[in-house]
């Protein structure tokens, strides 16, 4: 559901994954989510989970079912990000049954909700006044062709 008062996940709800993201790093982000403590609204989510290997993607299958199973929480959030062109994912594969198409928001709506979330409170993060903006965020994303170099 999309309403633009929620929040976005804290990073206690977030997993991005990597080819080196470790079985218990997916195990923890499963359990949170299908435990009787995820009632408090938190949304868990693994960011490119195409890209575990095949032991951790096997292992989170295993997990999921198994903690789904014997689980009380009859409405948790949990959300597996995928590369949609990712096709030999056997992530992709496991939670088929589960997928659903995000729908495509413009760049501005995009904006704008997290212009909205992403604000720094007043005089709590010097950093984030450097950036010349109307508004001032506490996330930024700057992309060079030489990363590490200051360029």
């Amino acid at each position: 559901q999309h309403t633009k008062t929620e929040p976005l996940p804290t990073y206690d709800e977030v997993l991005v994954c990597t080819p080196d993201t470790e079985e218990e790093e997916v195990e923890l982000i499963v359990r949170r989510a299908l435990s009787s403590d995820s009632q408090n609204h938190k949304i868990y989510c693994l960011l490119g989970a195409e890209k575990l290997v095949y032991k951790v993607a096997k292992q989170l299958e295993s997990h999921f079912f198994r903690l789904l199973q014997s689980s009380t929480v009859p409405d948790y959030r949990f959300i597996i990000f995928c590369n949609a062109k990712a096709h030999n994912s056997y992530v992709i594969t496991a939670f088929d049954t589960y997928k659903v198409t995000i729908p495509c928001y413009s760049e501005a709506e995009i904006q704008a909700y997290l212009s909205t979330h992403l604000k720094v409170p007043c005089g709590t993060a010097p950093v984030a006044q450097a950036f010349e903006e109307p508004y001032q965020q506490n996330v930024k994303f700057i992309f060079s062709n030489r990363a590490g170099m200051g360029m």
